[in-house]
């Protein structure tokens, strides 16, 4: 299948085309079939929508899996524990020797 992804013209999140608007959760997304070039057109000239594209996906019983771990990471995010990283406020975040 073949869905649409892009970023929110007003915040930058990750969004997915679900068939009528906009969706934050990738299980959300509709395929698009023949229509993606219409919708793409549609939805940046109405400033819904920056950079859409379409991705290949598939069905699975988890929920919909975008076929290119790109995508996976964008519709599912960080690939690091969050807890583990250094924040920029950290004071140890200077002391790391590479």
């Amino acid at each position: 299948m073949n869905i649409l992804t892009g970023n929110d013209l007003k915040t930058g999140a990750v969004i997915w085309w679900d068939g009528s608007g906009w969706s934050l959760h990738v299980n959300d997304a509709a395929a698009v079939g023949d229509e993606a070039a219409g919708i793409i057109a549609t939805e940046q000239a109405a400033r819904r929508v920056n950079g859409a594209y379409l991705i290949e996906a598939e069905a699975a019983p988890e929920g919909i899996r975008p076929g290119h771990i790109k995508e996976r990471i964008r519709a599912l995010g960080p690939t690091v524990r969050l807890d583990l990283s250094l924040k920029p406020a950290d004071p140890a975040a200077g002391n790391w020797v590479i």
